[in-house]
C-alpha cells in the first residue's frame, strides 16, 4: 500500500477540562476536514466515519470566519480522532480552522494527510464502490459537493490503512447532512446548559441528558446524545414522535412488550461495522472474532420477530412504519442461510467458557468432518482435564473444582481455610498459587500441558469454522442492508421508550408548536432530580410583539436557574419528549443562544470582560428571527457605566430582531427602556422581608415567583447597617 509513511501523527494528547468527550461512550469516530482556498475559504467539506458504525455521514457547507457550525458539528462528534491536509497544519503557515479547532479538541489526536489524498474524484469512487445500493441516492446530493468528497477519499484511504482491513463493495451507509433541519446549539451553551456534561463532575449524570437517559441499547444511548446537541426544528417530524410517544404511554402493554424486546438487542452498529470489513491477514484473533459477529448476527435476527409481534397492534404511523419495515424479506433470507449451517440453538451468552463452548459447536455437524474430528479431539481433552482434576482432589482429599478464565485457561479452585492444609501449604506440585480471602487458584505442569493442546485443538476448530462463517457471510453480505434500517429502528425506538419512562416518573405534558412561547407552571427538569422538594413552578410568555423580557430581582432569586429551564424545555419540545410543565406551546427555535456565567479563561487569555464580549459579539453575529437567545447578566466584567452602556446597545440591537429574547440583569436603569420600545417586558423575583421573632434582625425569604414589573429591592443582602449606604 502507498499509505505507508503518509500519515504522520501529531499525538500531543492533552485531557482538559473543556473537553468534550462523552463519559458514557468512548469517543471512536475519525473525521476529515477539508477547507476551500482562495474564494472559496469559509466552504467545509467534512466526512466521518464511527470505527463503531459502519456509517460515513459526509456535510459540506458555507461558514463564517468564526466557523462556529464546524466547531458545532465536531463537539457532536467528539472525535477520536481528526484529519487535515498538511497544506492547512504547515508550521508557521496555520490556517484559522486548524488553529481553531486544536483550540477547541485539545484531547483529539490530530493526523496531517498528504493533500494530494484530499481528491474528490477518488472520493467520488469511493462512494460508488462502497455505498450500499439502498442508499445509492446520496450519490446524486454529492456529485458536485467536491470538498465532503475529498475528505471522504482521505477518511477511507486513512481508516482502511489503520484497520488493516478494506470495506467489503457495498456494505456501507453513506449519507449527506447538511445543517439545515436541525436546531443550532453552539458548544458554549451546551456546556452553560449542561445538556450531556456536568460542569462541576463530568462523571455526574445531572444534565438533560442524565435525567431523558432510559436507553437500553449503546445505539440508543448515542442517538439521544446527539438529538440533545441538535434538536429537530420540523414541527411535522417532531410531532410524529410525539404521536409515538404518548402512544407508548396510553398503551401499557406496547411499552412493556416493547422495552423487553429493545433490551436484549446487542450493539447492532457495531456488530455491522466487524461485519462489513475484511480483514487483509488471517489470524485466530480475526477468525473468532468473525464467528463471535454471526452468532451476534444470528442473535440479532432472531429478535426480529418478538419485535415485529410487539409492534403488531400500534396505530401512530411512525411505529407502523418501523412495523412494515421489519417486514422486510431479506431478514429471513439471511436467517435462513445462518441456520442451514449453524445450530440452532447457539446464541449468545454471558461467560467467556459459556461463549466458547458456543463458537466451537457453532457449526452444524456433518458438514465439515475434520471439523468434526478437531471437535471430538477438543471435547476429549476438556473431559480429560476434568478427570485429572478430580483424581488429584481424590488423592489429596482437598475440595478441588475446574474452573476457567479467558487469561489462563482451565485452571484449579478451592475454597479451603488455610489451616486445614498441611503445614497451611499446598502439595508441592502446584505451581502459580494465588490466594484471595480462603479461596486458592492453581495450576500444575500436566495442567499447563493439557492447555496447550486444548488451544491447538481450539485453533483448527476456529480455522475451520472461519472458513465457513466466511462462506456464509459472503452469501449473505448482498441481503446485509436490512441491519441498516433495523438498527435505525431499534435506536429510534429505544430512545422513544426512555422519553416515555421518563414522562411516568413526572408529571411532564406534550408541547405543542405555534408562533408563541407560552409555559404555564413550567419547573427546572435536573433541579427536580436534584432537588429534595418538587422546584416551584412559573409561568413564561413571549410572543412576536411581546419578545423581549427583562428579568429582576436579588441574587439567589432564581434568575439563571428560570432561564436555563426555558432554554431546556425548549430542547426538550424540540426532540420529541414531552415537557416539565403544566402546559406549553413553543416556538421552533433554529439557534438557541445563550450568555452565562462569569469566568475568565487562562487558556485563551481571556479576561471576564473580553470573554463576556466574545459571547455576546458571537450572539449579535448570528442571531435570526427564529433565534432564542438567554442572556444571564452583560457587563459585570467593566465599570458600571460602562457595562449599562454596553447592555443598552446589546439590547437595542437585540430588540430589531423578532428573536425571543429573556434578559437577566442587575442593572435597574435597563428596566426603563420598556418606555421607548413596546416589545419589551420587565419581570423579578419576588422576594419577602421576614424578622426574627426578636424583631431586631431582618431577613430575606426567597419565593422563587416570578411577578411583573421591575424588583424594588435595593439592598440585597443582609449587611450591618454601618456598612450599607
Amino acid at each position: 500500500s502507498d499509505s505507508e509513511g503518509v500519515f504522520s501523527c501529531n499525538r500531543d494528547v492533552i485531557i482538559t477540562s473543556s473537553s468534550a468527550v462523552s463519559t458514557h461512550t468512548a469517543a471512536s469516530v475519525i473525521v476529515a476536514v477539508v477547507e476551500g482556498r482562495g474564494l472559496a475559504r469559509g466552504e467545509v467539506g467534512m466526512a466521518s466515519i464511527d470505527l463503531k458504525n459502519p456509517e460515513v455521514i459526509l456535510s459540506q457547507f458555507s461558514d463564517n470566519t468564526t466557523y462556529a457550525k464546524v466547531i458545532t458539528k465536531l463537539k457532536i462528534l467528539t472525535p477520536l480522532e481528526i484529519l487535515m491536509s498538511n497544506t492547512a497544519c504547515d508550521a508557521g503557515n496555520t490556517t484559522k480552522l486548524f488553529s481553531l479547532i486544536t483550540e477547541h479538541f485539545k484531547n483529539a489526536t490530530f493526523t496531517t494527510v498528504r493533500r494530494k489524498y484530499f481528491n474528490e474524484t477518488k472520493g467520488l469512487e469511493y462512494v460508488e464502490q462502497l455505498c450500499a445500493s439502498e442508499f445509492s441516492t446520496v450519490f446524486m446530493e454529492v456529485q458536485s459537493k467536491y470538498y465532503c468528497l475529498a475528505a471522504a477519499a482521505a477518511l477511507l484511504k486513512y481508516v482502511e490503512f489503520i484497520q488493516n482491513s478494506v470495506y467489503a463493495p457495498k456494505s456501507l451507509k453513506v449519507r449527506f447532512q447538511g445543517s439545515e433541519k436541525t436546531a443550532m446549539i453552539d458548544s458554549s451553551s451546551a456546556q452553560n446548559l449542561e445538556l450531556v456534561i456536568n460542569n462541576r463532575d463530568s462523571r455526574n449524570c445531572h444534565t438533560l441528558f442524565g435525567v431523558l437517559n432510559y436507553t437500553k441499547t449503546p445505539g440508543g444511548s448515542r442517538r439521544l446524545r446527539s438529538n440533545i446537541l441538535e434538536p429537530l426544528a420540523d414541527a411535522e417530524t417532531i410531532n410524529t414522535r410525539l404521536d409515538c410517544v404518548q402512544e407508548l404511554l396510553q398503551d401499557e402493554e406496547l411499552f412493556f412488550g416493547l422495552q423487553a424486546v429493545i433490551s436484549k438487542f446487542l450493539d447492532t452498529e457495531q456488530l455491522l461495522s466487524v461485519l462489513v470489513q475484511i480483514p487483509k491477514q488471517d489470524t485466530v484473533k480475526t477468525a473468532e472474532s468473525k464467528i463471535t459477529n454471526l452468532i451476534y448476527l444470528k442473535h440479532t435476527l432472531e429478535l426480529v420477530e418478538p419485535l415485529k409481534a410487539a409492534l403488531r397492534s400500534c396505530t401512530t404511523p411512525l411505529l407502523k412504519a418501523y412495523y412494515s419495515a421489519l417486514e422486510d424479506t431479506r431478514f429471513g433470507i439471511i436467517l435462513e442461510k445462518i441456520t442451514t449451517v449453524i445450530n440452532d440453538d447457539t446464541r449468545y451468552t454471558k461467560g467467556c467458557l459459556s461463549m466458547r463452548t458456543q463458537k466451537c459447536y457453532a457449526v452444524k455437524p456433518n458438514i465439515n468432518e475434520f471439523l468434526d474430528i478437531a471437535r471430538r479431539t477438543y471435547t476429549e481433552i476438556v473431559d480429560d482435564i476434568a478427570g485429572m482434576i478430580a483424581q488429584l482432589a481424590e488423592k489429596y482429599n482437598l475440595p478441588m473444582k475446574t474452573s476457567f478464565s479467558s487469561a489462563r485457561g482451565f485452571f484449579i479452585q478451592m475454597n479451603v481455610d488455610c489451616s486445614t492444609l498441611p503445614n497451611g501449604q499446598l502439595p508441592s506440585e502446584f505451581t502459580k498459587i494465588t490466594k484471595m480471602k480462603n479461596t486458592y487458584s492453581f495450576t500444575s505442569a500436566d495442567l499447563i500441558k493439557m492447555n496447550e493442546r486444548c488451544q491447538e485443538s481450539l485453533r483448527e476448530i476456529y480455522h475451520m469454522t472461519y472458513l465457513i462463517v466466511c462462506k456464509l457471510l459472503n452469501e449473505v453480505y448482498e441481503h446485509i442492508h436490512c441491519l441498516y434500517k433495523l438498527s435505525d429502528i431499534v435506536s429510534m425506538l429505544d430512545m422513544l421508550l426512555s422519553f416515555a419512562h421518563a414522562c411516568t416518573l413526572s408529571n411532564y405534558v406534550r408541547p405543542e408548536f405555534t408562533d408563541t412561547l407560552a409555559i404555564k407552571q413550567g419547573w427546572h427538569p435536573i433541579l427536580e432530580k436534584i432537588a429534595v422538594e418538587k422546584p416551584v413552578p412559573n409561568n413564561t410568555y413571549l410572543t412576536e410583539g411581546n419578545n423581549f423580557v427583562i428579568i429582576t430581582g436579588p441574587n439567589m432569586s432564581g434568575k439563571s436557574t428560570y432561564l436555563k429551564q426555558i432554554a431546556l424545555c425548549q430542547i426538550m419540545a424540540q426532540i420529541g419528549s414531552y415537557v416539565p410543565a403544566e402546559y406549553c406551546s413553543f416556538r421552533i427555535a433554529e439557534q438557541i443562544f445563550t450568555r452565562i456565567g462569569m469566568d475568565d479563561d487562562i487558556e485563551t487569555n481571556a479576561s471576564t470582560f473580553m470573554k463576556e464580549m466574545k459571547e455576546i459579539t458571537y450572539i449579535i453575529r448570528n442571531a435570526n428571527d427564529k433565534s432564542l437567545i438567554i442572556i444571564d447578566e452583560l457587563g459585570r466584567g467593566t465599570s458600571a457605566e460602562e457595562g449599562i452602556g454596553i447592555c443598552y446597545a446589546a439590547c437595542e440591537y437585540l430588540l430589531n430582531l423578532k428573536a425571543f429574547t429573556l434578559f437577566a440583569t442587575h442593572f435597574l436603569e435597563l428596566c426603563h427602556i420598556d418606555a421607548l420600545y413596546p416589545n419589551v417586558e420587565n419581570y423579578h423575583f419576588e422576594v419577602r422581608h421576614v424578622r426574627s421573632s426578636t424583631g431586631n434582625k431582618e431577613k430575606i425569604a426567597y419565593t422563587y415567583t416570578l411577578s411583573k414589573g421591575y424588583t424594588e429591592e435595593k439592598n440585597y443582602v443582609s449587611l450591618p447597617t454601618q456598612i450599607v449606604l
